[in-house]
């Protein structure tokens, strides 16, 4: 075992910087007798200092790591003694990279990657062991970035160089406002402006976005990024008022209508006139179905052509329904409260269905209405005491967005 434990740490080290999903979690013999050679060698280099890259394993501790690569358990406990390393090294996670230096058993010196921005280095001096804080100063950029759609969201925001991340948070922006499972359209076309993170010129991820602008249907909708005196962020149109609603358009995500709100629709099982009173959205079975807002729950089990089902009491006479569920969220019972946007149950064909769907319906004092077009209650827009510190904040953000040209991606 002690032997196989060194040519995986050899093998870390051969490997160099490499992310650690590279390395498999489970390494097979021959890939082992491959670096047995190596480890040895690395091992054998007392009379120089030794360099090695340790892939955090399950389970791991820094006591553990320290006994495969045979190192002195008394400078383990001197570094666990040093009050600016002391609450760094208490918990290791799987996957992270350590980089450790010796000469023989004698530990020379220790790095970890606390985060993007900050890695603790320890090193022996003459005087015993020393440990720093380093600043791994992270840059910030801007950039445009515009798309028309042909297909699909996704693959507009692919087309423009965008990662699927951007193309998530647009949808969430503009989910109070857009149902993106039955509203976009060919045609359709957004600009963004987003933030990406960059270290000693290498792209990193990307950050926020700070404004986008949607033509959906020939209707523009704007927002920008706000962040209060409270220091609380949200999505508001230029003129201050908040793109949160109470609800959202859709429960589900990028899916298909497959029937719509309609008082005259052909039931597909009974075979005859039948109101539809909801939207039944198709999407495999499973698909997370989320609550439309915050409310209560006052029905969760079956009922008869629903199947399972689940009923939100929203207040002020507000009801929404989900249908033909395969299975809850757990613990979701009879009068638990939900927050918007909650995994409350799955997408399944319980009660009378021909499919795998969502059946979706909106009440206000027992009357359905449609789901996709009634209206929906404001949130409060910004603060009049704020709405100075708003402008001065968004304006730049919104010329930006318009009147930048659609920049180029940096280099990743």
């Amino acid at each position: 075992m002690q032997l196989a434990g060194c040519a995986l740490l050899a093998l870390a080290w051969y490997r160099g910087n490499e992310p650690a999903h590279a390395l498999p979690e489970r390494t097979d013999e021959r890939l082992v007798s491959e670096f047995v050679a190596a480890a040895r060698v690395d091992k054998s280099q007392a009379v120089g200092r030794s360099w090695v890259q340790v892939i955090v394993s399950r389970n791991d501790t820094l006591d553990r790591i320290f006994r495969r690569l045979q190192l002195s358990l008394r400078d383990l406990a001197t570094l666990r003694a040093l009050p600016a390393s002391a609450a760094h090294l208490d918990r290791l996670y799987p996957g992270e990279l350590l980089k450790l230096s010796y000469k023989g058993d004698v530990l020379i010196g220790l790095e970890r990657r606390l985060s993007p921005s900050e890695t603790l280095s320890v090193e022996r001096r003459p005087d015993g062991f020393a440990a720093q804080l380093i600043e791994n100063p992270l840059d910030t950029r801007r950039h445009v970035a515009h798309a028309v759609i042909r297909n699909s969201l996704f693959q507009a925001a692919d087309a423009a160089g965008l990662n699927d991340g951007i193309a998530v948070a647009l949808a969430d922006i503009f989910a109070w406002d857009i149902d993106f499972a039955l509203d976009i359209q060919p045609g359709d076309e957004f600009f963004v402006a987003y933030e990406t993170i960059m270290q000693d010129g290498k792209y990193l991820r990307d950050g926020n976005v700070v404004a986008a602008r949607f033509v959906n249907a020939g209707r523009t909708y704007d927002a920008v990024r706000y962040v209060n005196p409270d220091g609380i962020a949200g999505f508001y149109t230029p003129d201050g008022r908040s793109l949160r609603r109470a609800f959202i358009r859709a429960p589900l995500e990028f899916t298909r209508v497959s029937s719509t709100f309609s008082a005259n629709r052909r039931h597909p099982i009974l075979n005859r006139i039948r109101a539809h009173k909801g939207v039944d959205y198709a999407a495999p079975s499973g698909t997370p179905v989320r609550a439309a807002g915050d409310g209560r729950v006052s029905f969760v089990g079956v009922r008869g052509g629903y199947g399972n089902v689940i009923e939100l009491d929203h207040s002020r006479g507000i009801t929404t329904v989900y249908g033909h569920l395969s299975r809850f969220a757990h613990g979701l019972r009879r009068g638990a409260q939900v927050k918007q946007s909650q995994l409350i149950g799955a997408v399944g064909m319980t009660g009378l269905a021909t499919g795998p769907h969502l059946h979706y319906e909106y009440r206000i004092n027992g009357v359905h209405h449609n789901p996709q077009t009634v209206p929906l209650p404001n949130a409060e827009p910004v603060p009049t005491q704020w709405f100075a510190d708003f402008e001065r904040q968004t304006q730049p953000q919104l010329k930006n967005l318009t009147e930048t040209p659609p920049a180029a991606l940096a280099a990743r």
